[in-house]
This record gives C-alpha cells, sequence and structure tokens, in this order.
C-alpha cells in the first residue's frame, strides 16, 4: 500500500518535468540590411559562387608557397591553440551544465562506534536499571538519487546558455582562425612585393653604376664636369640605400610569417621568388548573406542568445526548486547482524525550497542579466554595422586601386620614354646629367609604384574576403 503511494506521488511530479520556461522568447536581434552594396567602379565583383565556400580562399592566388604555409599555421600558431583551448572550455562548460537534465547517482557507506549516555536531566533512561553509557557499532552501505524537477526551467535555460556559449565559442574560433590566415597572406604578399622591389633596385644599381662610369669617363674626358660626376655618384648612392631599406623590410616579413607558422625566426626563412600574383575574382554576394558567413557576427548573435536564456535562469530563482530524492540501503548495529540480516532502509519523495527574503539579490541578479542581454544585442548591432563597413571600404579601396592603376602604368611609359630620350641626348653631348637625373627618379618612383599599387590590391583582396567571412559557414543555432 506504501510503495502504491509513493508511485502515485512520483507519477504526478514526473509531468512538471515538461513545465514552462520563464526566458523570454528569443528572436534573432535585427539589423538593417541593404539590398546591394553601393561601391561600384573599375574593379567589378564576381558573381556568387561556390568557389569561396570551400573555405579554402587562398588558393585563389594560386601560389603553393602560400598553401604549404597555411596547415603549417594551422598546427602551429600559438594563438590559434589559445582560441582553441577557449573553445574547449566553453565545451565543458555546456557538458557541465546538460548533465544537470540527468539524475545524480551517488553510493554511501560508513561504519562507527558509538556510545550513548543517560545522564542528562531532560533524557529518560529506557531501562531504570541501566546505568552506565551504551557503546554500539553501527554499520551502513547503500545508494541514493536526487534529480532536479525543471519546473520553472532554470535547468534548461542554463543547458541552452552554455550551447550557445560554446557556438559563440566556435565561431570565435573561426575569426582567429580567419584572421591569422589573412594576416599570414597578406605578410607573404607583401614579402613577394619586396621581393619585386628588390630586383629592380638591384637592377637600378646597376644601371646606375653604369651611368656613373660613363660619367667619369666623359670627365676624364673634359666632355663633362665634376657637378654631373656628383650627381651621378648621389643617384647611385641613394638607390642603395633604399635597396638596403627594402631588403630590412623583407627581412622583418620573413620573422612575422615565422612566428605565425610557429617556427623561431632564426632557423625560418623564405627564398627569393619573383612573381607577380593576380588579383582574383572574389563572389561578394549579397548583403544579407554576410550576416550567415561573418564567424564574429554569429558568435555575436550566439551571445544574444546566451544572455536571453540566464534571464530565464534569474527569474527561476523566483520560485522554490523542487527535487526528487530516493535512496536504499542497509543498516546494523551488530556485526553478525549486517551479514545475517540487516536492516533495509528506503525513501523517495519530493522537496521544495524557497528563498522567503533577501533583501533585493534575485531582482538584481535578474536585472544584471537583462542588462547583459540589452549589452549583448548593442554589440551584436555595432558587429553587423562594422562588418558592412569593412566590406564597403574594401570594394572602395579595390575600385580606387584599379583606377590607381591604369594610370601608374600609363605614368611608366611615360617616365621611361623620357629616361630613354634623356639619355640619348646626353650620350650625344645635347644635354647634362641634371637632365639625366630629372628623369631617372620619376622614372624609378613609377615602377616601384607600380609594384606597390599592385601589391596592395592584392592585399586589399585578402582584406575583403576577410570582411565577407571567407569561406565560414555559419553553425546551427541551438
Amino acid at each position: 500500500m506504501k510503495l502504491n503511494r509513493v508511485a502515485l506521488v512520483v507519477a504526478g511530479i514526473l509531468p512538471l518535468l515538461a513545465g514552462c520556461s520563464l526566458a523570454p522568447t528569443y528572436n534573432e536581434p535585427k539589423t538593417e540590411v541593404p539590398a546591394t552594396y553601393k561601391e561600384s567602379g573599375v574593379w567589378q565583383p564576381a558573381s556568387p559562387s561556390d568557389r569561396i565556400g570551400r573555405g579554402d580562399w587562398w588558393k585563389d592566388y594560386n601560389d603553393a608557397t602560400i598553401d604549404n604555409l597555411i596547415p603549417k599555421l594551422d598546427a602551429a600558431n600559438p594563438t590559434l591553440a589559445e582560441a582553441v583551448g577557449h573553445y574547449d572550455q566553453a565545451h565543458a562548460l555546456e557538458q557541465q551544465a546538460s548533465s544537470s537534465l540527468f539524475p545524480v547517482l551517488n553510493a554511501g557507506a560508513f561504519d562507527t562506534a558509538n556510545q550513548q549516555f543517560y545522564n542528562k536531566p531532560h533524557i529518560e533512561t529506557p531501562n531504570p536499571a541501566i546505568t552506565s553509557p551504551q557503546s554500539y557499532q553501527e554499520r551502513y552501505i547503500g545508494v541514493g538519487a536526487s534529480y532536479e524537477v525543471d519546473f520553472w526551467g532554470r535547468v534548461r535555460n542554463e543547458v541552452a546558455a552554455g550551447r550557445a556559449n560554446e557556438a559563440a565559442a566556435a565561431a570565435d574560433l573561426e575569426s582567429v582562425r580567419l584572421s591569422l590566415r589573412a594576416t599570414l597572406v597578406n605578410d607573404y604578399l607583401s614579402l613577394r612585393g619586396l621581393d619585386l622591389q628588390i630586383k629592380l633596385l638591384s637592377d637600378v644599381v646597376v644601371m646606375y653604376q653604369k651611368a656613373l662610369d660613363l660619367t667619369e669617363y666623359r670627365f676624364h674626358g673634359g666632355i663633362d664636369s665634376e657637378l654631373s660626376v656628383s650627381r651621378a655618384k648621389a643617384q647611385l648612392d641613394f638607390a642603395r640605400g633604399e635597396l638596403a631599406d627594402f631588403v630590412a623590410a623583407r627581412a622583418l616579413y620573413e620573422h612575422a610569417i615565422a612566428s605565425l607558422v610557429g617556427q623561431p625566426a632564426s632557423s625560418f626563412s623564405l627564398p627569393s621568388v619573383l612573381v607577380e600574383l593576380q588579383v582574383p575574382n572574389i563572389p561578394v554576394g549579397v548583403p544579407s548573406a554576410l550576416l550567415q558567413r561573418r564567424p564574429d557576427i554569429a558568435a555575436a548573435e550566439r551571445r544574444v542568445a546566451a544572455a536571453n536564456a540566464q534571464i530565464g535562469v534569474a527569474r527561476a530563482a523566483f520560485f522554490p526548486t523542487i527535487d526528487l530524492v530516493g535512496g536504499i540501503g542497509q543498516d546494523a548495529i551488530l556485526a553478525n547482524q549486517f551479514n545475517l540480516a540487516p536492516t533495509t532502509l528506503w525513501t523517495i519523495g519530493p522537496t521544495a525550497f524557497l528563498t522567503i527574503f533577501d533583501a533585493g539579490r534575485r531582482q538584481a541578479i535578474e536585472d544584471q542579466a537583462k542588462a547583459t542581454f540589452n549589452v549583448a544585442g548593442a554589440q551584436y548591432r555595432q558587429t553587423v554595422l562594422r562588418a558592412f563597413q569593412e566590406v564597403e571600404d574594401n570594394l572602395t579601396l579595390l575600385n580606387q586601386l584599379a583606377a590607381e592603376s591604369v594610370s601608374i602604368d600609363a605614368a611608366k611609359g611615360d617616365t621611361q620614354r623620357a629616361l630613354e630620350i634623356a639619355m640619348s641626348r646626353y650620350r650625344e653631348g645635347m644635354e647634362n646629367y641634371l637632365e639625366v637625373v630629372t628623369a631617372q627618379q620619376p622614372a624609378l618612383q613609377a615602377e616601384l609604384q607600380s609594384i606597390r599599387l599592385h601589391t596592395r590590391r592584392l592585399q586589399a583582396s585578402v582584406s575583403l574576403i576577410r570582411a565577407l567571412g571567407g569561406g565560414y559557414q555559419r553553425p546551427k543555432s541551438s
């Protein structure tokens, strides 16, 4: 009869397991999304395709060295390893929260020596004839279980918050990975641009040395002046100094790449290679797709969801905590009783606990949860605005650099023709060396500017890919 009564109590409590949730209904934050990107110009982005969705966006630069460096970064970069550790922490916290959905089982045992006295005035001796303390040994072994009946949704909201934070940490990891890969490719492009500039200046140094030799020959022959010799020598010295500066800058980029791939700078090197990489056609897509591609936007949205769930956790504190507890064990006072005929004990039933007064502590916790939700929502909107700005910035940069490259290419041809005319007239004795110097400087700067401009266009394309979220695909909401 007692067992039937217990069964009825348990059956009455079990429907509460599917109770309500006190968290506000979650809606993904709304932001204003333009229909199209406004930037247009000389550089036109490619139509959307599945090419960049693979995630291996750096392969669009068709460079084997980049393809070899990226896996090294993924395997050995300390910053990326730290981000993986943060994700593992978030995953462990989610597992801790999820474990609350299941009962807690425990086992216990004790073996104690006890002594009972009957010399207190308010205690009656069971047997008046007993005048000495009673000593006995008690042994117990048993198992117990407890389970919080999640009537108010506290546990489920904690689990939801844990899962949202885990998804946010996963998106943070992708943000770090994307940022590091983009930094590596950017540094590599700078290094290759410097390789081209170093080669150009090395050739210029040779050319300036020949010009100095010619000027000295003409000076010794009485055809030219010492002033022309000094100008030719100054041009050569300046070019050598600029060459040394480029060599130093290249070394710094090489050191930076070494750190990114997790290697000491002293034992890492990249041989000089003269390669002119092409700016890839990037599938920009529509602005609404940006919300699905950017990992930082995904992380910000998941943190809003986690903050929303925490409001439900805070509100649940105003209601009683209901636990279902039970246990069974065996107890004996005498050793031979435990071995032969122990006493069996069991218990089962609900317990409830409700805080009556806490001087406003629970209300303050709920207010804090609401404020955290508002902060997370504002951060999400700011992240979205920054994402659109970065895309528009890099579209603008690519368009303007493309237009600039047309002018620079024309300037290269003009300055080169001017230099050839000046040198020809100088050799024929029709001009002094000042005209040559005047023509050499813009010709060199146009060549260098052309290389720098192409490097900037390549780097702007990397920044655009990063702004678009690379090949990242947003994790499913939990």
